[in-house]
């Protein structure tokens, strides 16, 4: 399929454990691909092994540079992915995992399974399962909890917002190089570029989903007072009317116009991680803001 497609893709590997894999089978399938930061580096050009914006600035100009149809990123230890589009742009692996929902069940038609996500995960993965008439299985943060239903045979793609994905009959854990696989053949079956395919998709269920992220220090000595705050009951949030709340990990509000913030504190280090989602990346922003807000008061 992807071979089908033609064009080319670059492969950044941030000198990780994924080069010699992606970028190897790719080409023993006749697909034209380019392969950076292969090297062994134990420092990581100085960034870090995740492929997160930031760290793949360095992909986005090859892509450019190239003219490929995508530029696609693993990191350190290859269970996790970046996505550049063809223009450029990074793509969320938020909304990666809704395309690739979205793509399997137009293209696994035969299965009738649900998708999992964690409580941090964006709630596109729920409306392309709404239109589709699947199950929705919400997990704490960590993958183990995506695994087991991998392994139950529950699901037919399972993800989390940091980039993690599987899919049904594959490892209960996530895959970096897999993902990146399934990234380009949708791109080559669709014949579009990611941001269309996007735009596509969100007119398709309806609405808009731009997920954002936040991380929050505290204090020390703070971090016991929030965890008490945290446990109030909310008739409304920052002017939201809060419809339900959500303590699978942390606290999260959903909001009666389907926006919604996750505040969880982190069990290793003094960290709140506030997540937002709402039906533009403003709202999202102004959402963050004031669950910052509210945390540092």
């Amino acid at each position: 399929m992807i071979q089908k497609g033609g064009g080319h893709f670059v492969y950044d590997a941030l000198h990780g454990c994924g080069a010699g894999y992606l970028d190897e089978l790719l080409t023993r399938h006749g697909i034209s691909v380019s392969t950076i930061r292969a090297n062994r580096d134990v420092l990581f050009d100085g960034t870090g092994p995740d492929p997160s914006e930031d760290n793949v600035a360095e992909l986005r100009k090859e892509v450019a540079a190239r003219g490929s149809m995508a530029g696609l990123a693993t990191d350190g230890d290859a269970d996790r992915f970046g996505i550049i589009d063809r223009n450029g742009a990074f793509i969320s692996p938020n909304h990666i995992l809704g395309l690739v929902f979205d793509y399997l069940l137009q293209t696994r038609s035969d299965s009738k399974l649900g998708v999992a996500r964690s409580v941090a995960t964006t709630h596109l993965l729920d409306a392309v399962a709404r239109k589709s008439r699947r199950p929705v299985f919400e997990t704490p943060v960590g993958f183990k909890y995506i695994g087991a239903l991998v392994n139950e045979g529950k699901i037919l793609l399972g993800g989390e917002e940091s980039a993690g994905m599987s899919i049904e009959n594959h490892l209960p854990e996530k895959d970096g190089i897999l993902a990146c696989l399934l990234v380009a053949e949708m791109i080559a079956a669709r014949r579009t570029s990611l941001a269309e395919q996007l735009r596509d998709l969100f007119k398709r269920v309806g609405a808009e989903y731009w997920p954002v992220r936040v991380n929050i220090s505290l204090p020390e000595n703070a971090v016991e007072k929030l965890q008490q705050r945290l446990r109030a009951d909310f008739g409304d949030f920052a002017g939201h009317r809060v419809v339900r709340e959500d303590r699978t990990d942390g606290l999260q509000l959903l909001f009666d116009d389907d926006s919604w913030i996750l505040m969880r504190p982190s069990g290793t280090e003094p960290v709140v991680r506030v997540y937002a989602e709402a039906h533009t990346t403003a709202e999202s922003q102004k959402l963050a803001e004031e669950a910052r807000k509210w945390v540092l008061q």
